[in-house]
């Protein structure tokens, strides 16, 4: 790497504080915090960026702002991007959200119907990766189970939003754990150990609060709940070969072919269709992967002009130790993402920094990866004004405010991690790359 002599300039961190001002002020003046388009307000920002430091012509700091969003690490994020979404539609179409849900619920205990609503939900996000769409397939169902006994609605939303935020934190196609990986430099399989000795304890927790919480109820499920135990392999294939350490594209491609086939043998849709849904899932990915370029664009014109200098000086007059570097680093992403209320763009825009801290204190990449996402995670399952607390107090009719206190798993991960910067747990051995 060149030496580069950077000086620490608080002011470069405007373009910055635009995007957040721009972020959070048209949610405060509309009441609808997803008024305001990310691309706009992060493109604005950039246009701040570039008018800053008139020592470096116009040209070259549109050369920096390439360099920034062409970095490798942003465009194989990018390219995992958009086959995590292609998978996540093709599976769905083959009906693989359907059959995961329905065999869940055939196998339910009726005495414990929150608890198993949790577990489904568990299951469903961290196979499709995607929080948003678990609460989408699921929120309907839990209203449901709420009509059919005296559980309050809230309670079963915020059983869906704990179960989302689980898979959403630990799935190897989330893109919340794609952007922590690349960010860091390290793998997924190895950020998913890292992560879940952290937080399987805080679900484990969280299935026995909601299991004490509806102590007494029972009902049986109305309707009949057909599923296929073939449309489930595509998502088990995933998260097995990803688990034991397979190229992320090789698993995502393989997993695309495979809910292909099964779609395809099925009856689920036609070749043409088949190729219809990846261009579908390419693109639901295309704005998040316009974001991750603009913002590793805007990073690096910041970068370049002291900004993230100054943060990591900030960041480390007040660290003097490992521990402190990591209380720093969850500070610092959940700040973000309360901010954004998108978890993926707050891990994106602190990554950079997260990582400059982790080398500064020799944290392990592992780990930093696994704070990014947990602490990250915990604000976004929380915050009323985040997609998945708007998705399904939509869903419920109530108010998100109502579903907070609920929403368990995102509050106990927040404290696992905390205990875990405390105790320094797990600890990992040196890696040699």
């Amino acid at each position: 790497m060149n030496q580069e002599n950077i000086q620490s300039n608080p002011l470069a961190l405007v373009p910055f504080g635009v995007f957040i001002l721009l972020f959070i002020g048209s949610g405060i003046l509309t009441g609808d915090f997803y008024f305001m388009p990310v691309l706009v307000a992060l493109f604005t920002a950039i246009l701040v960026a570039m008018l800053m430091n008139r020592k470096t012509d116009f040209q070259t700091k549109t050369m920096q702002l390439a360099k920034g969003g062409g970095h490798p690490n942003i465009i194989l994020m990018v390219v995992i991007f958009l086959l995590a979404g292609a998978f996540a539609s093709v599976a769905e179409g083959a009906g693989a959200v359907d059959s995961t849900v329905n065999l869940g619920l055939s196998l339910l205990p009726q005495n414990l119907l929150i608890v198993g609503l949790f577990v489904i939900a568990c299951f469903i996000s961290i196979s499709m990766g995607t929080s948003v769409g678990t609460i989408v397939a699921l929120a309907p169902i839990g209203l449901g189970l709420s009509e059919q006994t005296d559980i309050g609605v809230a309670l079963a939303m915020g059983a869906i939003v704990s179960g989302a935020m689980f898979g959403d934190n630990l799935s190897i196609i989330s893109d919340t754990t794609i952007a922590a990986v690349r960010t860091q430099g390290t793998k997924m399989k190895d950020k998913f150990k890292a992560n879940i000795f952290i937080v399987l304890p805080a679900a484990i927790i969280t299935a026995i609060i909601f299991g004490v919480l509806t102590t007494g109820n029972s009902a049986s499920i109305d309707g009949d709940n057909p599923y296929h135990l073939v449309q489930v392999l595509p998502y088990l294939g995933v998260l097995i070969f990803a688990v034991a350490g397979a190229n992320v594209i090789l698993v995502l491609l393989g997993g695309i072919i495979f809910a292909g086939i099964v779609g395809l043998v099925l009856g689920q849709y036609s070749f043409m269709d088949l190729i219809g849904l990846i261009g579908d899932g390419f693109t639901n990915m295309q704005e998040l992967a316009m974001i991750a370029i603009l913002l590793g664009g805007l990073v690096e014109l910041i970068r370049l002009n002291g900004g993230i200098e100054f943060l990591l000086q900030a960041v480390t007059n007040r660290v003097k130790t490992k521990k402190g570097g990591e209380a720093g680093i969850a500070g610092l992403v959940g700040t973000v993402n309360l901010a954004t209320a998108n978890n993926t763009i707050s891990i994106i825009t602190a990554g950079p920094l997260a990582k400059q801290i982790a080398d500064e204190y020799g944290i392990d990449k592992r780990r930093s990866a696994s704070l990014l996402d947990i602490f990250s995670s915990s604000v976004q399952g929380v915050i009323p004004y985040g997609a998945q607390l708007l998705a399904v107090a939509g869903v419920a009719g109530i108010s998100p405010a109502e579903i907070v206190p609920y929403c368990i798993y995102p509050i106990l991960i927040a404290l696992s991690g905390a205990i875990a910067i405390a105790i320094q747990y797990p600890r990992f051995k040196e890696k040699r790359v």
